[in-house]
């Protein structure tokens, strides 16, 4: 059995310390998949409390037909898609919080990073938060899982409960959308459309890097 198996079976039996080092393993990955989605710190911690708790509350029902990961990103992108309703409800409309701050980078704090980079990257984040924000529920859901936490297609297909060739063809879909509006706005530069296989990497990438 597992290490993460055996701390499972003992947060199964109600002990919290068990529990809380399932946490610390997941925190990072729920968060920032959450952060990504609302584009506020304070709503991706938010986000990340509730996923915990909904997590800790029905622990007995995860019978492991699925890893834990994905039973927890399945909870965090139904709780984003939640959250993403209630806000256009309460708006009026589906938008950004333009007084929030765009979505903190991921990448290792004790890395030097120059002036002139830090604006990249700044504009390069609100750039694609923008961007994700304009896509569609199903769409953006699709590149989170695959571009942000990493889940391979039939991890994704298990989380959503659609078909392999679907969530490949919605995912291709989505990153086409989200090329076409950043290109639009055309504050970054990406390659050009002889490259699109490149481009469609490199917006990848990015989306895991910053």
């Amino acid at each position: 059995m597992t290490g993460e198996k055996v701390l499972l079976a003992r947060a199964k039996k109600g002990e919290i310390a068990a529990f809380e080092s399932l946490m610390t393993a997941y925190e990072n990955r729920v968060y920032t998949l959450a952060l990504r989605s609302t584009g506020s710190e304070q709503d991706a911690a938010d986000i990340t409390q509730e996923v915990f708790l909904r997590a800790w509350k029905s622990l007995e029902s995860f019978r492991g037909d699925s890893s834990l990961s994905t039973w927890l990103y399945r909870v965090t992108s139904n709780i984003c898609v939640d959250f993403a309703r209630k806000r256009a409800a309460e708006s009026g409309m589906a938008s950004i919080d333009d007084a929030e701050s765009p979505a903190a980078s991921v990448a290792d704090p004790s890395r030097a990073i120059q002036p002139e980079q830090a604006v990249e990257n700044q504009e390069l984040r609100e750039e694609l938060q923008y961007a994700l924000s304009q896509l569609s529920e199903e769409h953006r859901e699709v590149v989170l899982l695959r571009d942000v936490a990493g889940l391979a297609y039939t991890e994704i297909a298990r989380t959503l409960g659609l078909e392999d060739g679907t969530v490949k063809s919605r995912l291709a879909r989505a990153r086409n959308s989200l090329r076409k509006i950043l290109l639009e706005r055309g504050n970054i530069s990406l390659p050009t459309s002889s490259k699109q296989t490149e481009g469609r990497r490199t917006e990848h990438e990015q989306l895991r890097k910053v």
